[in-house]
């Protein structure tokens, strides 16, 4: 096998954390449809079924930074694979469980340990082992992979849905929908233990002479000497300057606050909502049947990865921020046609045409362009603990519009005459303008620097 497929395979093999993030998060929007009747949830209650695993998200990625620095991003992937193993079989609620609520949030706070963990790690490696040239779109598989795993589950879902009557559905039917991800969770265990160790950890490590055989494998011998060079050059400046790292410094902080917020706007741009709720939106805001529910998650799930490809071709050519301009002016744009329309009580395929044009713009802009900024913009001393910071603070932010959009969209304020529905969509909008803001004044452009070369930017 020659070098650049095996960059390629480790890559894929790696970005199938992002792909159960994806499946994980994509299959409690098709089965809560029916548990939701099963255990007769209120608002608030489905609210709380649907982010517990966020908070497993939250914790997962405070304590991948440790993990991460202690054990290496590959073991860390391990234990993030091992979780979400448990967390499927034990969401299906078998029978040697308690057929409860909290035994479901329960298994899935487990799960979302495993996605927090994963979520930090995954594209953390993959940025570590990619040459800066084609970086971005290395990193970007890992985004590939969680809309595929979206795709991918609103497929097992509408089979397994499909199959069964409403009654089945709500009886056993959500149940194999959770059991289904046992499957690419073993397929990743397995994988994982074919893959090298990050050579940037290796150096941080003192291995050297193992970090400069994977280095390598992955490059040439040029190629690799220079990045190896690089990397000592960086870990020396540092050792130099400060033996223990101040992370309330002017400057780490401020890279750290700058990571942090981009990561958290994210989130604020609604995109869980419509992914988390979409069954709800389509079936109570834009008037579908329930037989078209999940066939409409499936159109929304392949926008999602078409998208995704665009990002992925285009983020090493055009860069970062640009990508994030025209992605943020696209979701503006969808959302003021699914917002208009519902505030004049007029839904109809403008509504479904501004939620396809939503997603397709965030797909190819804050969804790959993020984990692509917050894998490039640390530097090597900090990156562990700053990523780790700035994707739990992610996680933090996920929870509270997964917990609250539920109610928002139940509360008397947005079902009045005026809003008819529409005021969480507005929110939203506000928010995407300040993404604008903040990546013109604060946010660096990466593109076609390596690593270590970023960390000039700060100085």
């Amino acid at each position: 096998m020659n070098k650049k497929s095996y960059l390629l395979l480790i890559t894929i093999i790696s970005a199938l954390g992002g792909l159960l993030f994806g499946y994980d998060t994509g299959v409690i929007n098709g089965a809560q449809f029916y548990l939701s009747k099963y255990f007769q949830l209120s608002d608030a209650l489905k609210g709380w079924v649907v982010a517990s695993a966020l908070l497993g998200c939250f914790v997962g990625a405070i304590i991948a930074g440790k993990l991460s620095v202690k054990l290496g991003r590959k073991r860390s992937l391990i234990i993030s694979a091992i979780l979400f193993a448990i967390s499927a079989f034990g969401s299906g609620l078998p029978s040697i469980f308690p057929e409860t609520v909290t035994t479901l949030v329960i298994f899935r706070i487990i799960g979302g340990l495993g996605i927090g963990i994963a979520s930090m790690n995954a594209p953390m490696y993959i940025a570590e082992i990619a040459p800066s040239a084609i970086r971005g779109k290395m990193v970007t598989y890992y985004q590939l992979a969680i809309v595929i795993g979206f795709f991918s589950v609103f497929l097992v879902t509408y089979f397994i849905g499909n199959n069964l009557t409403l009654n089945e559905n709500i009886e056993f039917g959500w149940r194999r929908m959770f059991w289904s991800e046992l499957i690419p969770s073993a397929l990743f265990l397995i994988l994982l233990f074919f893959v090298p160790k990050s050579p940037r950890w290796l150096c941080l490590k003192g291995k050297n002479e193992e970090a400069i055989k994977v280095l390598n494998q992955l490059q040439d011998k040029e190629s690799a000497q220079v990045d190896y060079n690089e990397i000592q050059a960086s870990l020396h400046n540092e050792n130099d300057t400060d033996t223990k790292v101040n992370y309330f410094s002017k400057i780490i902080l401020g890279i750290i606050v700058i990571g942090t917020t981009l990561s958290v706007l994210q989130q604020f741009t609604g995109i869980n909502a419509v992914l988390y709720y979409g069954a709800d939106i389509f079936e109570k805001a834009l008037g579908f049947g329930q037989e078209d529910v999940l066939q409409q998650q499936i159109l929304l799930a392949f926008i999602n990865v078409v998208f995704t490809f665009v990002a992925m071709f285009t983020v090493d050519k055009f860069g970062r921020k640009p990508l994030i301009y025209i992605g943020s002016t696209g979701m503006i744009i969808g959302f003021l046609l699914l917002g208009v329309t519902l505030q004049q009580q007029n839904v109809g395929i403008l509504s479904l045409l501004g939620i396809l044009i939503f997603i397709a713009s965030f797909s190819l802009s804050m969804g790959p362009v993020v984990w692509v900024l917050l894998s490039e913009m640390f530097p090597n001393k900090i990156r562990s603990v700053a990523m780790s910071i700035a994707v739990s603070a992610q996680w933090a932010a996920n929870f509270v519009v997964s917990q609250s959009f539920p109610m928002v969209v139940g509360s008397e304020t947005n079902n009045n005459t005026f809003w008819n529905g529409s005021l969480p969509y507005f929110i939203f909008i506000g928010f995407i303008i300040v993404i604008i803001i903040v990546t013109y004044k604060f946010v660096p452009e990466t593109k076609g620097k390596s690593l270590e070369k970023l960390e000039d930017i700060w100085k």
